[in-house]
């Protein structure tokens, strides 16, 4: 399985995988599959570490490589493909995800229960 990690996902499994429900963690340990993680998302954690509102160590990015997850750039068509998602939901970074879920086949691994209204296939954290 292609594994989407969701923002909060990251954070989680490097600072307390307990957060993530049992099917989430056992999804992203599984060897068998292949995780992501998005540019967008460490976009997103890196602004809100500017401005003070979450703390992650400064190699937060390479221990999540080594750990096994892989980069996922954004590209024109995720970006052209979240500005045709309906509003379901606003925030940027989420609707980017979503889209990149999209785009690239992958489930999406969040506690978002609004990710139901975009049918993306999700495994809940």
């Amino acid at each position: 399985m292609r594994l989407l990690a969701d923002s909060h996902v990251l954070i989680w499994w490097a600072e307390n995988p307990a957060q993530l429900t049992p099917a989430a963690r056992a999804a992203i340990a599984d060897p068998e599959n292949h995780v992501f993680m998005s540019a967008a998302s460490l976009w997103e954690i890196g602004l809100k570490v500017a401005k003070g509102k979450l703390r992650v160590p400064a190699n937060f990015a390479q221990m999540l490589r080594l750990g096994g997850f892989t980069d996922l750039p954004v590209h024109a068509r995720h970006a052209e493909r979240s500005l045709t998602l309906p509003a379901v939901h606003t925030d940027p970074f989420d609707r980017m995800l979503v889209a990149q879920a999209l785009e690239e086949g992958l489930t999406l691994v969040s506690c978002d229960q609004w990710i139901a209204g975009y049918g993306v296939r999700q495994i809940v954290a």
